[in-house]
């Protein structure tokens, strides 16, 4: 299914030179790339996803550039939707062949510069070129208006004045390091004012050389950080057409892209048909999911997508192509979902167990978050007891709840009472319990009624039994939406390209039922 719903023109140029030295600072975008592709290829998906297109034969030139144009779209999606985004220094592992390798050359290097300078007289060759690539470093940070700055580095630091000093034994090195230093401390960032500092306590020449190259390298990641955020603005602009054109990219190469896609929303319209037919007559709902394929829209079918992925099957399901990308950020709205279902659920049988003593009670509910927010921590990992934790978690709320009814004049919970509490809260580790499916679906109804007012300025009303995790819920959904409208934003031609198809062939069913009856 190779689509165009458009040909939007974006400013790919002023990235490509940021792309070409960051697209290392993504975490594993090779494993990411071969992870991309091995989903998209032919025949990696199950039997019952729907095939687009026939395979076609592809090149190992048409595979790279395809992994090439994944890789820059994955960088500019995290620099937009990750204020916290920064380059950091490539760390190799300890015991790593890379590593050892890395550590016997530079000592090797440094090991014949301290030779050459030891010599009598010494050899300056290797001190003049390290010098050479201070000069380069040092100018690459100025901008256009530092003049003075310019003329001071190229004056001092002029090669061919410092090879005839150290022909002519004049040439003082001392003074050229104390030099670079100096300007080091005028471009540096005030965050390496203390590295610079360290710098100057230094007295072995080879050690300082090291020295310098490390803040300098500190320097450039400084450089290109403070770049990023500012180009941030603009990028955000431009990133939904430049991610779109990508995509487009990778499609006309790979035109099986959107199978998982195709049938993520297939999935979605089938159950908000069903949805619909339940709330029809009874009368009305013989038609089975297609009855309810007339009221369909395709704003309604994806937001109900959107809904879905806060229940994926992460380990056994491959994610939608669209939002690959934010695969991880959807996963961490899913957990953090997850452990507020429980919260929500331990404080309403605690305020219920409790009656109105407690409920108006300042810092009781925020005292049973955090106990709740402690026991649950990693929660999501293979060796996490949630039954155990929730035990613990009855022990430590009935012996709160007392301390407060106590505090306040009330009389403590009976030991039938607590019993009764503690069960209460330890059954929330079955599925299938009445009040946490409550307490979901209040969740689920809130995100559905955020993701549809939230182009309004008035936004939904948290539902009953919500309010004690009301604050928690509305930061999550800030997030969870601008994700989903950021993701409609680049993509929305694809989805309403597929959903025509799949609104199309479900008014057709619905019509031919109509005319056989």
């Amino acid at each position: 299914m190779s689509q165009n719903p458009d040909k939007p023109h974006s400013s790919e140029e002023k990235l490509s030179g940021l792309e070409d030295g960051q697209e290392e600072s993504l975490d594993n975008p090779d494993q990411f790339i071969r992870k991309r592709i091995r989903q998209s290829a032919p025949g990696s998906h199950r039997d019952d996803t729907p095939k687009s297109s026939p395979p076609r034969p592809v090149s190992i030139e048409e595979l790279m550039e395809t992994a090439k144009g994944v890789t820059n779209m994955a960088l500019a999606h995290e620099i937009v939707v990750n204020g916290d985004f920064q380059i950091k220094p490539a760390e190799l592992p300890e015991h790593s062949l890379e590593k050892k390798v890395r550590d016997i050359v530079h000592k090797a290097f440094w090991d014949c510069l301290e030779a050459q300078l030891k010599e009598d007289p010494p050899t300056y060759d290797h001190a003049i070129k390290l010098l050479g690539e201070i000069k380069e470093n040092l100018l690459s940070f100025l901008l256009p208006g530092h003049t003075r700055l310019r003329s001071q580095i190229t004056e001092v630091l002029d090669l061919d004045l410092i090879k005839q000093e150290a022909e002519n034994g004049a040439l003082d090195i001392s003074k050229l390091v104390e030099f670079v230093i100096g300007m080091m401390g005028t471009l540096c960032a005030p965050a390496r004012d203390e590295e610079i500092k360290k710098l100057k306590d230094i007295n072995e020449i080879v050690p300082l050389f090291r020295a310098i190259f490390s803040v300098l390298d500190l320097m450039k990641m400084d450089m290109a950080n403070f770049a990023v955020s500012s180009i941030r603005p603009k990028l955000m602009q431009q990133s939904a057409e430049y991610e779109r054109k990508k995509f487009q990219e990778f499609l006309e190469k790979q035109p099986n892209s959107l199978d998982l896609v195709t049938r993520w929303l297939q999935e979605a319209a089938d159950d908000l048909a069903k949805l619909r037919c339940k709330m029809l007559p009874p009368h009305c709902s013989g038609d089975g999911a297609t009855g309810g394929a007339s009221a369909l829209c395709s704003t309604a079918v994806q937001n109900q997508a959107y809904l879905k992925l806060l229940k994926w099957d992460h380990v056994n399901r491959p994610f939608p192509e669209t939002v690959l990308m934010d695969q991880t950020r959807f996963q961490e709205i899913q957990l953090e979902l997850e452990q507020l279902l429980l919260t929500g659920t331990v404080l309403l049988v605690t305020f219920s167990a409790a009656g109105p003593a407690l409920v108006d009670m300042p810092g009781f509910a925020e005292k049973i978050k955090t106990i709740v927010k402690v026991l649950l921590t990693g929660m999501h990992l293979p060796s996490f007891n949630l039954q155990e934790s929730l035990a613990t978690i009855g022990e430590k709320v009935c012996a709160e709840v007392n301390s407060c009814l106590s505090q306040h004049g009330f009389a403590p919970f009976s030991a039938e009472r607590e019993t009764g509490l503690k069960g209460q809260i330890q059954a929330a580790a079955n599925p299938d319990n009445t009040i946490c499916k409550l307490i979901d679906s209040r969740i689920e109804k809130f995100l559905e009624n955020y993701l549809a007012s939230s182009h309004q300025k008035s936004l939904p009303a948290v539902p009953g039994g919500l309010g004690p995790i009301q604050r928690e819920l509305e930061e999550i959904a800030v997030k969870y939406v601008r994700l989903v409208n950021y993701n409609k934003m680049v993509f929305s031609p694809y989805y309403d390209a597929v959903l025509g198809k799949i609104l199309t062939k479900g008014e057709s069913q619905l019509v031919g039922k109509s005319e056989e009856s």
